[in-house]
């Protein structure tokens, strides 16, 4: 099991508003991303919009790819993207970039 830790940085104007959208995901998107190999995924946030996302799956690229051929995907991430900063004309799916994983306590 791969464990897949990433950041990203929510504008600070829009902070609250994404909290509130993340306490009410879209029961199509959550099934979305279990079926597609997502567990234990949790996103952490500073008030500055620091953003920190945390999950296990079997294969990171294999479910990022499955993911991105869902349409309950293509329809989440553009309501998200003008919630970040710096992504270049990415989606924030593309944006997460996994950081190197340094120390694990099991």
């Amino acid at each position: 099991m791969q464990r897949v830790c990433f950041l990203l940085k929510v504008r600070t104007d829009r902070v609250a508003e994404y909290r509130v959208r993340h306490a009410t995901v879209w029961p199509e998107m959550l099934d979305a991303l279990s079926a597609s190999g997502w567990h234990n995924y949790s996103l952490f946030l500073r008030e500055d919009g620091l953003l920190a996302g945390y999950l296990e799956t079997e294969d990171f690229e294999k479910s990022r790819r499955a993911m991105e051929a869902t349409e309950v995907n293509a329809r989440w991430q553009k309501e998200m993207a003008p919630f970040f900063e710096s992504l270049d004309g990415t989606r924030p799916d593309e944006a997460m970039k996994p950081l190197g994983e340094v120390f694990h306590l099991p």
